[in-house]
């Protein structure tokens, strides 16, 4: 029984406490559909339940927690999602067929956080009772928080790339801490990357950096075939994460093109046109200045015909990095715009109740809201505050990394300046 009072198993109890209250226990608390639920519910066979409700209902205002079957991917939506939801939507067609509870899907990543919370307390703790506590305390903060947890029951992509975040450096820092990693240990290491790089197509470009890594892996006297395992690894996820961005679905591609273009460059930009021709531009899409892609009152429609070859054959980004090296003002100041608006880690325009709780529309949960909350109102939002803690925080990185004195060591602090960079 004395193991039950080792800090990684009191912290993974305290952990599964609040989440039971948070997500299991009392009103349902889920976040609001923006429109984002559709490719996901095409491809893995769900479909709204009250179809009838009206616009302001089904999306924005109230989350959902009843979803009606449909046929298996009527579309489909190239992402690691797709078998984290469908294991729960499998099960749940067999326990109650009328319907589907997305609060399955919500103990799934339940699971997989206690499970990264469990390792990251074990494995950092350092012998250290109290660094043990100390360590889960800031991730029950941190991470439990309802700014976070509201989303595990829900459709969207972010709880998959948040735990298989956590797992993944809880993984890989695992693996540095043994003086003989296992195999086993690799492979777990490099599915959780899997599931984190696959989980959208922005994370693709993340699975290059841990290609890098396993590269630094096969440095470390793992067991037998660690070396050649550690290789055939980095080589597939490179390949996957290539293929992941090659392959992306052209939708996406023009999305994220119109909101770097239009929303970034253009948006509140001194000169319009100026900035068009720069880019190779034809000067009448100065009318999108300022609009983003989900906009339905744009001059022109962001899926107009004359769009293609005026601009989504035209632009690349390639075209957005010379641009910014050409204006180094411009990025600086889009970074500031950034910085001032990317301290809220929930969307305080999506409801999370359902609208029986007879809640005001776009009602939230401020329940266990503390780390949120004092991110947003609290934390400066300047480029030079975010600068500043970016600076302490590779400086500390680069101490642990030039203090060891052996390889596991400078892949740990590798892996943490990975973890930096991913943000």
């Amino acid at each position: 029984m004395k193991k039950f009072w080792k800090p990684e198993y009191l912290v993974s109890l305290a952990g599964c406490g609040l989440i039971i209250y948070l997500l299991f226990v009392g009103p349902f608390i889920g976040v609001a559909d923006n429109g984002d639920f559709l490719r996901m519910m095409n491809t893995i066979g769900l479909n709204y339940y009250d179809t009838a409700a009206s616009y302001t209902d089904q999306f924005f205002n109230f989350s959902h927690s009843r979803f009606a079957y449909e046929n298996l991917f009527r579309g489909f939506y190239p992402s690691s999602q797709i078998l984290i939801v469908l294991v729960p939507r499998l099960i749940g067609g067999l326990i109650h067929g009328s319907f589907f509870d997305v609060r399955l899907l919500g103990a799934v990543y339940s699971l997989l956080l206690l499970v990264a919370t469990w390792l990251l307390v074990k494995n950092n703790a350092r012998g250290s009772y109290v660094t043990g506590l100390l360590l889960g305390a800031a991730l029950l903060f941190v991470f439990y928080d309802i700014g976070y947890l509201a989303y595990f029951n829900s459709l969207f992509g972010e709880p998959v790339s948040m735990v298989f975040m956590l797992l993944t450096f809880a993984l890989g820092l695992r693996l540095t801490s043994q003086e003989k990693p296992t195999t086993k240990g690799l492979t777990l290491f490099f599915i959780a990357i899997l599931f984190l790089v696959t989980s959208k197509i922005q994370n693709a470009p993340i699975g290059i950096a841990f290609a890098l890594i396993f590269l630094r892996f096969m440095t470390l006297d793992g067991e037998r075939k660690w070396r050649k395992l550690a290789l055939r690894f980095s080589i597939a996820i490179f390949l996957v994460s290539i293929v992941m961005y090659v392959t992306a679905p052209k939708e996406l591609k023009h999305i994220n093109l119109y909101q770097t273009v239009f929303f970034g460059i253009l948006n509140e930009s001194p000169d319009v046109k100026g900035d068009l021709q720069d880019l190779g531009l034809p000067e009448r899409l100065e009318v999108l200045a300022g609009t983003n892609y989900f906009q339905t009152d744009t001059v022109i429609k962001q899926d107009d015909p004359s769009l293609v070859p005026d601009f989504y054959d035209r632009v690349s980004h390639k075209d957005v990095l010379f641009f910014y090296l050409k204006h180094p003002g411009r990025l600086i100041d889009n970074m500031e715009y950034a910085a001032s608006n990317g301290m809220a880690i929930r969307p305080y325009y999506l409801g999370n109740y359902e609208k029986s709780e007879n809640k005001p529309a776009g009602a939230l949960s401020y329940t266990y809201s503390g780390w949120s909350e004092f991110k947003n109102k609290h934390i400066p939002h300047t480029l030079g505050f975010l600068s500043l803690f970016y600076l302490v925080y590779f400086a500390g990185a680069l101490f642990q990394y030039f203090r060891s004195r052996d390889v596991r060591g400078k892949v740990a602090g590798e892996l943490l300046m990975l973890l930096g960079l991913i943000g």
